[in-house]
């Protein structure tokens, strides 16, 4: 075996097999671009969602909890 067979064979899987969804989605965008970026979609709304949730926890968090002490003397190198 060659070193040239070695490298040759690294470049053919992932021409062929690793970045095979990343070459159908790029044919598919030139008919339908819609369909192309619903997974883009899907994953930037379930980011938002995961945001607005964790958000919406720290606030109920920071009012129930009450144990934070906010002063301005709060920390010793701050007074």
């Amino acid at each position: 075996m060659t070193w040239s067979g070695f490298f040759g064979g690294i470049q053919d899987f992932f021409e062929n097999v690793a970045f095979a969804p990343f070459n159908a989605l790029r044919t598919l965008e030139l008919s339908n671009w819609w369909a192309a970026n619903i997974m883009t979609w899907i994953f930037m709304t379930i980011c938002a969602v995961a945001i607005v949730y964790w958000v919406i926890q720290l606030q109920k968090y920071d009012a129930t909890e009450g144990s934070d002490d906010k002063s301005i003397t709060a920390h010793e190198y701050l007074g």
